[in-house]
């Protein structure tokens, strides 16, 4: 369908359905066989290309082979996908039902699009919002679910899921209702603004079933959610709505409420700690945030793993908290794209966000990547006053028209991920060819089939070969250009 698409030169901007532009040597494009390849190039000469070629029926000479080991085996993949904001529902709510359908399709389809497969949602608002709020905002009420799950997310995620029914969903909580906060845990007072504060302990109970009523309300809407974390950017004080959670503070509502309640309510959702940078925001004692957390027992049995953005620090210290406790999983669920590292400008931005964010993470052990907004609009919003003012989205849309969309790295390099290794997939082993700025990796899928995506920051083009051991096949990527191949 609409990926086997190509977009010309240095186009930036295309319709919500591509327009059908091809190589100058079309007439060579295979439209099957027995590799399925997808290409992206920094100039959008390549734009997804989707395209096949046969295995070589050559014996295999080439130096610059690339051997699969599926004997050696890392982590199982979750997913790929972005945030359904408030501001990315508003957003496509504003296009024609027509082109909402293509685009996600384009994007969510596991056959005639990227296959992005896992989703996350705020839990109450975020600072991409419509409003500030949470679904229990006044303490002598009751829980609800408010204007923007009902008229927004819900309507748009059971749109995706008539498209990709095996999505999976993470909740994330920005704040906690105000009444449950105090303004620290010494004095206790109460801290009546949804920036800031800490968690009353005295709340620990509410909160918890504040959790069991969110994930309860999703599912009678035939809306599942897999997985939560239990505050987002916990050592985030600035937020336009933040809750400061310590690790200590964590591990005492996860262990006493939170935990204890799931299991109560006979919820099986996965439960994830921190969701913030890997640098833990240079606060000394709050390095190592989950492994402190798991080293509490009783804690550590209700928590699945850790989830981490990439604001500050290095993505090797996903492989530290990987060694100290391997029995735990890692997922990483935001980042984004803004003026100030040239967000929309794709040279620059492709082959780096694929090599630090996506390949990066994955290759350090994260089972999922998840980029931040699905879509904002060309003014970089709807957005609040407090929150991110310069973040673009993963595509944005004219917000004159609500039909010409740019399409930004972060689309690609989920996408170039979530195109060849599906849910379930195992990471295996490689060997052979190396070259700096040269970065992939391999996976086996549980139909059989064998993935490899890899990235081409250098300036020339790279000639590979792929070799599973009893098929092998080779591919020229272009000059800072990411592929992925799948074949069985």
């Amino acid at each position: 369908m609409l990926l086997t698409f190509m977009l010309a030169g240095m186009l930036a901007t295309s319709s919500c359905s591509h327009d059908s532009f091809t190589p100058s040597d079309s007439s060579q494009t295979k439209t099957e066989g027995d590799v399925k390849i997808f290409v992206t190039s920094n100039n959008r000469a390549y734009d997804f290309y989707k395209h096949y070629q046969d295995f070589s029926n050559n014996d295999n000479m080439s130096p610059n082979t690339i051997t699969l080991d599926p004997n050696t085996k890392f982590q199982t993949m979750d997913g790929f996908g972005a945030a359904i904001t408030g501001s990315t529902c508003y957003n496509l709510l504003k296009m024609t039902q027509e082109d909402r359908t293509k685009f996600l399709t384009e994007t969510f389809s596991d056959t005639e699009g990227m296959g992005m497969n896992y989703i996350r949602i705020a839990i109450g608002c975020s600072d991409f919002s419509l409003s500030e709020y949470t679904c229990w905002d006044d303490q002598n009420g009751s829980f609800a679910l408010q204007n923007e799950e009902v008229n927004y997310i819900i309507p748009i995620l059971k749109e995706i899921l008539a498209i990709n029914p095996s999505i999976k969903i993470i909740g994330s909580p920005w704040t906690s209702p105000k009444w449950m906060k105090v303004n620290n845990l010494t004095d206790l007072k109460p801290h009546d603004s949804w920036t800031d504060g800490q968690l009353n302990p005295a709340h620990y109970q509410n909160y918890g079933t504040y959790f069991v009523n969110w994930l309860q309300a999703f599912d009678q809407q035939g809306i599942k959610v897999s997985a939560i974390t239990v505050q987002n950017e916990p050592l985030n004080r600035g937020n336009s709505a933040s809750l400061y959670m310590t690790w200590q503070e964590q591990l005492a509502f996860v262990k006493s409420a939170l935990g204890p309640k799931l299991r109560a309510a006979g919820l099986s959702t996965k439960i994830y700690a921190f969701d913030h940078n890997y640098n833990y925001d240079n606060i000394a004692d709050q390095n190592d945030y989950p492994i402190n957390i798991y080293n509490d027992p009783i804690a550590a049995s209700y928590f699945a793993g850790s989830a981490y953005h990439n604001y500050g620090g290095n993505k090797e210290e996903l492989l530290d908290i990987h060694q100290q406790r391997p029995d735990k999983e890692i997922i990483f669920t935001e980042t984004s794209i803004g003026t100030w590292n040239d967000g929309q400008n794709l040279a620059t931005r492709l082959t780096e966000d694929m090599q630090e964010v996506a390949l990066g993470t994955v290759n350090n052990w994260s089972k999922a990547v998840i980029v931040w907004n699905l879509m904002l609009d060309s003014e970089r919003g709807p957005n609040r006053a407090g929150g991110c003012q310069t973040c673009y989205g993963a595509v944005d849309i004219n917000s004159k028209n609500y039909k010409n969309i740019v399409r930004n790295s972060h689309y690609y390099i989920v996408g170039h991920l979530s195109g060849v290794v599906k849910s379930g997939a195992t990471r295996i082993g490689t060997s052979g060819y190396q070259v700096n700025g040269l970065v992939y990796s391999a996976f086996q899928n549980l139909d059989g089939s064998y993935a490899l995506v890899a990235s081409n920051n250098t300036n020339d083009a790279q000639k590979i070969t792929v070799s599973d051991g009893t098929n092998h096949f080779s591919y020229e990527i272009p000059v800072k250009s990411v592929a992925s191949y799948q074949w069985k």
